[in-house]
C-alpha cells in the first residue's frame, strides 16, 4: 500500500512539472525516508536480487553489505583488496559487470563494492554519479527523486546558491553564529550522514567550538568499514543556508581527532528540510523549504 501511494504521489509530481513544450518528461524514483533521515529506494541486481539502498549524495560507488550479499546469487566477487573511507582503512571485495534497475532506470557492466555496513534498513548505496548529465531533484514533500532534463518552470520558488567540488565531493556555503561571531565555512553534501552538521576538526580547532558550544551529548560512529570515532554533541545558536535560518541547531565534532575529519558535513536531518534541485553541470544547488523545514531534530 505504501509502495502504491508513493508511485500516485509521484505521478502527480510528474505532472506538475510538464508544460506545453516538454518533450522529455522527467523520470521519477519513489523513495523513503527512514527515521535516520537516509534516502531508501528499491532496486533490483541482475535481474533477480532485489535489495533497498541508500541514495548517498557523498558516494561515487555502489555498495552492498556483507549482510546482503550473503543472501544473493547473481554476483561474483574478487579476493579482497585493499580500500579507504573517511574512518580509516580497510579491505573490500569488488564485483564487476553488474546490471542494475531502479524504478525506469538501468544501467549495465556496473562494479559494486562489498562492505561491513550502511545505513539502517538498507544493504548498501549509491551516488549522485548514477544520474551524470541530469539535474536531479529530491523532493521529500513528494517522496521522489525526480530526474529533470532541464530546470522546472517552478525553479523561481527556490533559492540559487553556488555549488562547489566535483563528483561525490559536492559542498555548499554556511554561516554559524557563535555569540556574535559569523563563522563561514563550506559544508559537504551528505545524505548518508543522519544528523545536522558534523563540523571538521580544523574548524573546531581555530573557532575553539569544544569551549564555546555546550555539549550535551557523546556518541560513537562507525564507518562502512568498521572504523569507530567518537563525537561531542552541542548546541549551536544560529546557523544559516542561503536565507534560511536555524536556531539552537545540535551540531557534532570528534573529539580530540585534530587532521581525521577534514570535511564539514551537512546531513540529512537538515537536508531533508528542503526539496533540493542539484544542477552540477552550471554549479548551482537550488533549495526551497518544504513541510518538514520546522519539525523538532531528529535524536540520532
Amino acid at each position: 500500500m505504501l509502495r502504491i501511494l508513493l508511485f500516485t504521489l509521484c505521478a502527480h509530481l510528474l505532472l506538475n512539472h510538464l508544460t506545453a513544450q516538454t518533450t522529455h518528461a522527467p523520470d521519477t524514483i519513489p523513495f523513503t525516508l527512514s527515521s535516520h533521515n537516509n534516502i531508501i529506494v528499491q532496486s533490483v541486481i541482475n535481474g533477480q536480487d532485489t535489495v533497498d539502498l541508500m541514495f548517498h549524495t557523498a558516494s561515487d560507488l555502489m555498495t552492498l553489505t556483507e549482510a546482503a550479499t550473503a543472501t544473493m546469487t547473481s554476483m561474483k566477487f574478487s579476493a579482497p583488496d585493499s580500500i579507504q573511507s573517511w574512518g580509516g582503512g580497510g579491505t573490500a571485495r569488488f564485483s564487476v559487470g553488474n546490471v542494475l534497475q531502479i524504478g525506469e532506470q538501468q544501467w549495465d557492466s556496473v562494479a559494486i563494492v562489498e562492505n561491513k555496513r550502511s545505513g539502517p534498513m538498507t544493504g548498501g548505496k549509491f551516488g549522485l554519479s548514477f544520474f551524470t548529465g541530469k539535474m536531479v531533484e529530491l523532493n521529500f514533500d513528494l517522496s521522489c527523486i525526480v530526474l529533470h532534463q532541464k530546470l522546472p518552470s517552478t525553479i523561481n520558488q527556490y533559492q540559487q546558491l553556488p555549488l562547489s567540488g566535483a563528483g561525490a565531493f559536492l559542498f555548499l556555503e554556511g554561516q554559524s553564529r557563535v555569540d556574535t561571531t559569523v563563522l563561514n565555512n563550506r559544508f559537504l553534501i551528505h545524505t548518508g550522514y543522519g544528523g545536522t552538521i558534523l563540523y571538521d576538526d580544523a574548524f573546531v580547532a581555530e573557532n575553539n567550538l569544544g569551549d564555546q558550544l555546550k555539549t550535551i551529548s557523546e556518541q560513537s560512529l562507525k564507518d562502512a568499514y568498521g572504523n569507530v570515532l567518537k563525537t561531542k554533541k552541542s548546541i549551536l545558536p544560529s546557523f544559516f543556508i542561503g536565507a534560511q535560518a536555524f536556531e539552537e541547531l545540535p551540531v557534532g565534532f570528534f573529539e580530540g581527532s585534530i587532521g581525521r575529519q577534514k570535511m564539514s558535513v551537512i546531513g540529512g536531518d537538515l537536508l531533508k528540510r528542503f526539496n533540493i534541485i542539484f544542477d552540477t553541470q552550471q554549479a548551482h544547488i537550488y533549495l526551497k523549504a518544504n513541510e518538514l523545514i520546522d519539525i523538532a531534530y531528529s535524536d540520532l
